[in-house]
């Protein structure tokens, strides 16, 4: 416990114990507080004292600001420091009679770092390649308290001291595909704890690092050696093995046209699939370009196209429509470095014309002329192929086989008269009995006994007509009774005179060979005797 009245004034105490401590005859300065850490821009208040009761002077001797507050004593004063801006060390001195004598308190500020800050991380960081941390740190004091420490989010990636003005400190960690996104800084920690003071701390901002992964391999193209004029191909482009894929970029192009592709990403691949047309500007040899850039880096493939014009073959002929029996030439021409076939038969010699010579009949009118050229591109045989149809043109026709001259149907079934006229034009077709019964050509009827007799069918147009009489024969129920009956005989004697005579025929046949044998067989002669 403290001891009870009043006690001395801490001035007064510092002298006492300076006195006791040096001794009489030996002049002393005193200082109080010896050590102080204070803030930057902060005060203090120290006090100066002699070891002597009447010191002819006593003062202190400091280029900061100060003031003597306080009344003092004979031999102690107290003045207050402001404004310290940096470490100094202000003096008391006293003059006694037997002697003079200084003293000095040591200050130390603190504060912390005016600027940390972590150098810019790479736009994009290869993955597995080392990344280089730099942390630069401007003032804070002291610096024998001032650690810098790198970091990783919350993990601390290297700690080391403060060291010159601005501190630099450096460290350099691998990359992996899992440091992407991740943040990275610096702080810094001033350690006053030792003071009985705390920890303070700054924190640079964070920079996030974006790294990426592009195989060494190039992409994938897809795309048609040989691509004709004003048609449509299409191009593909792919490669595997990218990370962070959604960040990956594809350039297409052919030649000086850009293409503008659809990209479809999966886990770690991606597939840039876009549509090309080109035009005769282009026509020749173009290079197809697939860049996929990712990060800083680029892969690229490039490929040959070779761009040609083909126009199908010209089919002519001298008239697409002629009469029966008219000559015509039937051509082909195509590409000049083309070869072509007309009908299957190829030109002779090789080339790009071809023609044959033709008389039109009935049986060429529809008919097709097909011209099939082949054209080599760029070791590629490309095909064209064109047709033309001629039409002949022919008077009508009446056959037996498209129009029979005889009908016999039973009375009252159902039956469809058929007559088909032939010609181009297609004539016109009318059967008539007795210049006004009509038969109703291709329609279903009811044969009855009106339906019987011989009609004239003519067949007319504008190449001119033909007639051609059939005649309808319709059979009675009475008829069909007695003929089935005796046809049923017919084929029965029939069959029997059949079956009689190729009877008698193989017995004619045994016994005309029956007969041949024995005629063939030689006489032996008797050689035994006759007896007695």
């Amino acid at each position: 416990m403290a001891p009870n009245g009043p006690q001395p004034a801490l001035p007064t105490l510092l002298v006492l114990l300076g006195a006791l401590l040096l001794g009489p005859g030996n002049a002393q300065t005193s200082v109080f507080p010896p050590e102080v850490i204070l803030p930057r821009g902060g005060s203090v208040k120290v006090n100066c004292s002699a070891s002597c009761d009447q010191p002819i002077s006593l003062g202190m001797e400091t280029p900061l600001p100060k003031k003597e507050i306080l009344p003092g004593g004979n031999n102690w004063k107290m003045y207050e420091l402001s404004n310290v801006q940096e470490d100094s060390q202000p003096m008391c001195y006293s003059n006694c009679p037997d002697g003079q004598s200084s003293a000095k308190t040591f200050l130390t500020v603190y504060w912390t770092p005016e600027r940390v800050e972590l150098a810019p991380l790479p736009s994009w960081q290869p993955v597995g390649k080392n990344l280089t941390l730099r942390c630069q740190v401007e003032g804070g004091a002291p610096r024998a308290n001032l650690t810098v420490v790198l970091l990783r989010g919350e993990k601390e990636l290297s700690r080391q001291s403060a060291v010159g003005e601005p501190a630099e400190v450096t460290t350099t960690v691998p990359v992996g595909r899992d440091d992407h996104g991740a943040n990275f800084s610096c702080r810094t920690e001033l350690d006053l704890r030792p003071y009985v003071l705390k920890l303070f701390e700054n924190t640079s901002t964070p920079h996030q690092l974006q790294t990426f992964d592009l195989p060494a391999t190039p992409p994938q193209l897809v795309s048609p050696q040989v691509l004709e004029v004003d048609t449509q191909g299409t191009v593909v482009c792919s490669l595997d093995g990218l990370f962070p894929v959604s960040e990956a970029q594809v350039y297409l192009a052919l030649g000086d046209q850009k293409l503008n592709p659809t990209i479809t990403y999966g886990n770690n691949s991606l597939s840039a699939k876009a549509s090309v047309k080109v035009t005769a500007e282009e026509e020749g040899t173009q290079q197809l370009l697939c860049a996929v850039m990712l990060g800083t880096q680029t892969q690229e493939t490039r490929q040959t196209v070779t761009i040609y014009s083909f126009p199908a073959p010209n089919v002519n002929l001298t008239k697409p429509e002629v009469s029966e029996g008219t000559e015509v030439i039937v051509e082909c021409e195509a590409h000049p470095r083309a070869k072509v076939t007309l009908n299957g038969v190829p030109a002779q010699p090789p080339g790009p014309r071809a023609q044959f010579l033709l008389k039109a009949t009935p049986e060429d009118n529809g008919r097709s002329f097909s011209c099939s050229a082949t054209l080599e591109v760029a070791g590629q045989l490309v095909h064209k192929n064109q047709t033309r149809e001629l039409r002949v043109l022919y008077g009508p026709r009446l056959d037996e086989k498209d129009c029979p001259g005889n009908w016999t149907w039973p009375e009252n079934s159902q039956q469809t008269p058929v007559c088909q006229a032939w010609g181009n034009p297609l004539p016109q077709l009318k059967c008539l009995k007795d210049g006004t019964f009509p038969l109703p050509i291709g329609q279903s009827v009811t044969v009855t006994r009106d339906l019987e007799g011989t009609y004239l069918c003519q067949a007319r147009s504008t190449r001119g007509e033909v007639t051609r009489e059939v005649t309808v024969n319709v059979l009675s129920p009475r008829y069909e009774v007695v003929i089935i009956p005796v046809v049923a005989a017919a084929v029965i004697l029939g069959t029997a005179g059949v079956a009689t005579y190729l009877y008698n025929r193989q017995r004619k046949i045994r016994k005309y060979r029956l007969q041949q044998a024995q005629n063939s067989t030689p006489m032996k002669p008797n050689t035994q005797a006759t007896p007695p």
